[in-house]
């Protein structure tokens, strides 16, 4: 499916891509190709839509944003697709899905919504609650981080 330079070029996106002003070139000499080729893939790759992006992964904890709520939202199935793009609208929402749920389960969205403090996060969901005209959630707040990592493919 994928060249052998594209696979290499895509493991190495999976790992932190280093801090230079040339990262490119960095990955280049690690993977044995030089710096232009790695950009060639990459665009190749974006423009075919294997990759749709390329960002920064900021630490939220490191930031000072210690207050991290997983929200459940119960919305009516005729305004799931209205209002999931209306709650991933919002700057404070990170993460919008609609999940399949078990019969009985009104919940059926899920957003995560992040804070400085636990009473600002609340406020925050507060404000989302009342200018989407949903007002039935709950909230799951983060006490211990197990794991987080980026997704690893296996090409």
């Amino acid at each position: 499916m994928y060249s052998k330079n594209e696979e290499a070029v895509l493991k190495a996106l999976q790992n932190d891509i280093p801090l230079s002003s040339r990262p490119f070139r960095l990955i280049a000499q690690q993977i044995g190709l030089h710096e232009d080729e790695v950009i060639a893939i990459i665009n190749s790759l974006l423009e075919r839509g294997v990759i749709r992006r390329m960002g920064a992964v900021l630490g939220h904890r490191a930031l000072g944003f210690a207050a991290n709520a997983l929200v459940l939202w119960a919305v009516p199935g005729d305004q799931v697709e209205k209002l999931g793009k209306n709650f991933g609208s919002f700057t404070e929402v990170t993460h919008c899905y609609l999940r399949q749920v078990p019969p009985g389960w009104p919940y059926n969205i899920f957003t995560m919504v992040h804070a400085p403090t636990r009473e600002l996060c609340l406020e925050k969901i507060k404000h989302i609650s009342r200018k989407t005209g949903i007002d039935d959630y709950q909230v799951l707040f983060s006490t211990i981080e197990f794991k987080k990592t980026s997704i690893s493919y296996n090409l």
